[in-house]
């Protein structure tokens, strides 16, 4: 693989990630309610969640979920209820400054590490996006394997470091939102945004 079509594709990948989306919403939600270190079980979550859809797409499960409307929309409405769901409860929950001063228990990471997963990997058009994606920086004419690895490979670890990035802003900024008030709005604002992300993904045609 050339070297400048692997910078372009860090690049471009950099620049998605970053954009706030479900999951990112999801993560800084934690980080605000239990820390920093909530990075640690998140950012496996993303990392894997992101190898599953990955992988499914560059097998070629992504060309049948685009091909096949009734698939499609079987798995883009699991998706987005479980988004709606996770809104509703990060919504109704009462701020807890407690959880602020006490790091997460092993029952809370392993939720998080499954909510981080679940809801990075049940996201239909990121499987269509990584078929349509990819394939952009692959040469045909050269083993298509390595080439998926490489650049799998790079995703996975910009998506960590994404992660952590968002983890040490955040944790940073914690002191301004360690008052009730602040974090009942924070709550609600996170919770509007994945019901309303579980809402629009639901709707979409595409």
């Amino acid at each position: 693989m050339a070297i400048e079509i692997w910078i372009a594709f860090a690049i471009t990948s950099a620049i998605m990630l970053s954009i706030p989306g479900p999951t990112v919403i999801l993560i800084v939600s934690y980080i605000v309610g239990k820390g920093a270190r909530t990075a640690w079980a998140t950012a496996p979550g993303v990392v894997l969640g992101d190898f599953t859809a990955m992988t499914i797409s560059l097998a070629g499960a992504g060309a049948v979920l685009a091909a096949s409307a009734t698939l499609f929309t079987a798995m883009k409405l699991i998706g987005a209820a479980y988004l709606i769901w996770l809104g509703i409860r990060l919504w109704r929950a009462k701020p807890d400054l407690s959880a602020i001063a006490s790091p997460p228990d092993a029952t809370d990471n392993k939720k998080m590490f499954w909510n981080s997963y679940i809801v990075t990997a049940l996201n239909p058009k990121s499987i269509v996006f990584f078929v349509a994606f990819v394939p952009q920086f692959v040469d045909a004419s050269k083993p298509l394997l390595l080439q998926f690895a490489i650049l799998e490979t790079t995703f996975l670890a910009l998506a960590a470091l994404n992660i952590i990035l968002w983890a040490v802003l955040v944790g940073k900024m914690r002191n301004l939102f360690a008052r009730p008030k602040i974090l009942s709005r924070m709550n609600k604002a996170g919770g509007s945004f994945l019901i309303g992300a579980g809402l629009l993904t639901a709707v979409s045609r595409n």
